[in-house]
């Protein structure tokens, strides 16, 4: 009797077997791992493709290994030369070790995000305006090498760090404006003040070349004549030479 009532719960102990191992089976993607805990501790990990964990005595904890983008919302940040600026950016990083970051961090995500805003305050209070405006590449990559030290025992590795926007008081952007205005009026002055005196370097060669060569003048003269006389409207008052109204004056006493 006993062998019967045995033989008779087979069937439901084979279907709670199968209900069992059909339950732990698990499924890890190629960008994923799987962290296996048996009876609460470490036990391995699980690589892509179909795996077991065993209902009641193990457990397992999904590690995602693609890299993520956290936005570091707006900072208020004073910089060395005591300038306040909000200045936001955002960060990449990617579990690299998927142990550390389930066992040694409670949550990774959360704690990367609040270590790079702390971090970014502290990189922005050590360089000055000018700097934080001219060497953003510079800076960002200042970041990113301390937070990435930082999480090191986290198993996160943190990829790049880029600096979206960095805004500045109402009252220094006009003061800035202010200063980019007068450098742009110093510099045209500059340019006006080099034209011209090339201008004048040109007109004194001209001059020379003029005096010296011999009918040049004349020549000259008769261009400029030609030049105003294009125009209908002009009057056109014709100077002649000196020397032609001596040379004149000459013949007509030769001729007395």
């Amino acid at each position: 009797m006993a062998l019967l009532s045995v033989i008779g719960f087979m069937p439901a102990l084979l279907a709670l077997f199968v209900f069992l191992v059909l339950t732990g089976l698990k499924v890890v993607r190629e960008y994923e791992r799987g962290v296996k805990f048996t009876l609460g501790k470490y036990s391995g990990l699980m690589q892509p493709g179909l795996r077991l964990v065993i209902p009641v005595l193990q457990s397992w904890e999904r590690v995602d290994l693609r890299v993520k983008a956290v936005d570091v919302p707006d900072q208020d940040c004073i910089s060395k030369d005591n300038v306040s600026v909000r200045v936001n950016a955002v960060l990449y990083f990617k579990v690299a070790d998927p142990k550390k970051a389930i066992i040694d961090i409670e949550n990774y995500y959360y704690a990367t995000s609040q270590l790079s805003q702390t971090t970014m305050r502290d990189v922005v209070g050590e360089v000055t305006l000018d700097d934080l405006l001219r060497e953003r590449d510079k800076i960002s990559k200042k970041i990113q090498m301390s937070v990435d030290k930082a999480t090191d025992p986290w198993g996160i590795k943190v990829e790049s760090v880029d600096l979206k926007h960095i805004e500045l008081p109402q009252d220094m952007k006009r003061v800035m404006a202010a200063e980019a205005e007068s450098e742009r009026e110093k510099r045209a002055v500059i340019i006006k003040a080099e034209g011209e005196a090339e201008a004048a370097t040109n007109m004194a060669k001209a001059a020379r070349t003029l005096a010296t060569a011999p009918g040049a003048l004349h020549l000259r003269t008769l261009q400029s004549i030609n030049e105003i006389s294009s125009d209908q409207s002009n009057t056109v008052v014709f100077a002649v030479p000196l020397e032609v109204l001596r040379a004149l004056e000459g013949l007509s006493k030769g001729n007395k």
